[in-house]
């Protein structure tokens, strides 16, 4: 697959990609739930639940808690609560991230949700992957895969106001 320029990267248009890709390939799919990892992960599943009609089986999840390198990084100022008020037992969940590095997020968030229940499976959707993995993780939904630098950051902003199809991506540089 042939890395996407990042500084051309519209969100708003790999939001609809990621949306049709999800919409494919949750058809047929049983008891499915979506849960986004905070912030831009919820807001993304915040968009996507609407978008399918699954606002009644939306969860959010921080992991901050659930991180490998909890103790090298500490606690970040604004940890969420989770928020999961659906069973996972049995449940196809579909997990939305904005951006897949390290997969370490992912990692964290996976085995939060096993302390729910145990879902029937789990899928990962991300809208954008920067490659560099240090877990065997990969997504089954992307809308685009880029190439950066380990000290450059996709971030994935919303409007103020919060307005559903409001999202931009930027680069910026890692405060290590």
């Amino acid at each position: 697959m042939n890395p996407t320029d990042p500084s051309r990267l519209d969100a708003e248009a790999l939001y609809a990609t990621l949306l049709a890709q999800v919409r494919t390939g949750l058809a047929g799919a049983a008891d499915v739930a979506i849960v986004g990892i905070h912030s831009g992960g919820a807001w993304l599943a915040e968009r996507l639940a609407a978008d399918l009609s699954l606002t009644a089986r939306l969860g959010f999840i921080d992991v901050s808690f659930y991180r490998d390198d909890y103790a090298q990084k500490g606690l970040h100022a604004d940890v969420k609560p989770t928020q999961i008020g659906f069973d996972v037992n049995g449940a196809t969940l579909l997990l939305v991230d904005d951006v897949l590095y390290t997969g370490r997020t992912t990692r964290a968030a996976i085995n939060e949700l096993f302390d729910y229940g145990r879902p029937a499976r789990i899928m990962l959707a991300a809208l954008v992957d920067r490659g560099g993995r240090q877990l065997p993780i990969a997504a089954d939904f992307v809308a685009a895969t880029v190439t950066l630098p380990p000290e450059q950051a996709l971030v994935l902003r919303r409007a103020d106001a919060g307005l559903p199809g409001q999202f931009t991506l930027t680069i910026d540089d890692h405060h290590a």
